[in-house]
């Protein structure tokens, strides 16, 4: 695929194989396709991680996270499970969601919670949001420590944001599927690696070894969850689809 950008005849110019279109530059399809590309672009000068949440650096997009705060406000979980910890940032972000609330708190899963990320979460003020276990998010001794931490009757939300290879995520939604309640979701993040096994930063197997082969795997084999990306509670444009490093990531549970 190749794009043409024209800002004087504000048009841009799509060709794929041996045909080719012109697009209204200002139109939605003319957006959605730059936004896919700027995606690409963004993820390989690594724009995510530019931003910090209440002190924490915060690997993720923008827009992600304005979505994921959507959901945790019309949800409203008493517990929030994330796997990967990195800096803390985004178990950060779910504890102030939850204190603004006034309700939940928040489970955070590494096989590695590096020193000094773990001295500076448990001296943050939202701390006491936080519970942090360290060991691999499918081990299953790992598994049942987090069980036990949820209340029978508890509304959970679960992030899988750690080892984004095929077989991990896979196990990981086969471990946490079932602390989903009814309503709620298991949310597959960084499945926008299938699209970046051809920039400069990424890897030719992502194209196959990525999040959404996975929720494939698992949506085919466990039909109590169907694939359904949160509507926007909020949209006066013409725009319908997310700009987001997690397509194919919101598993609600029915």
């Amino acid at each position: 695929m190749k794009l043409t950008i024209d800002s004087e005849k504000k048009t841009l110019l799509l060709e794929t194989n041996d045909k080719s279109r012109e697009i209204d530059l200002y139109s939605k399809e003319a957006f959605e396709l730059i936004s896919r590309q700027w995606l690409k672009m963004g993820w390989n000068q690594k724009y995510t991680y530019t931003f910090s949440w209440m002190g924490r650096p915060v690997i993720q997009l923008p827009e992600d996270m304005i979505r994921t705060q959507e959901v945790i406000f019309s949800l409203r979980p008493d517990v929030i499970i994330e796997t990967g910890v990195a800096h803390g940032g985004s178990l950060i972000f779910s504890a102030s969601l939850c204190k603004a609330l006034g309700k939940g708190r928040v489970i955070g899963i590494d096989i590695e919670i590096r020193p000094h990320n773990r001295k500076a979460i448990e001296e943050h003020d939202l701390s006491p949001y936080i519970t942090l276990v360290e060991g691999s998010s499918i081990a299953p001794e790992i598994v049942e420590q987090v069980k036990s931490l949820i209340q029978p009757g508890e509304t959970t939300l679960v992030i899988l944001d750690s080892n984004h290879s095929r077989q991990h995520v896979l196990g990981e939604l086969q471990a946490y599927g079932d602390l989903v309640t009814q309503g709620s979701y298991i949310v597959a993040t960084d499945g926008i690696m299938q699209d970046l096994y051809d920039v400069p930063r990424g890897k030719e197997d992502w194209a196959e070894d990525n999040p959404v082969m996975a929720v494939e795997n698992f949506i085919s084999e466990h039909p109590e969850f169907v694939l359904e990306t949160p509507p926007w509670q909020f949209n006066e444009s013409n725009l319908d689809q997310n700009i987001t490093h997690w397509p194919c990531a919101w598993l609600k549970k029915k």
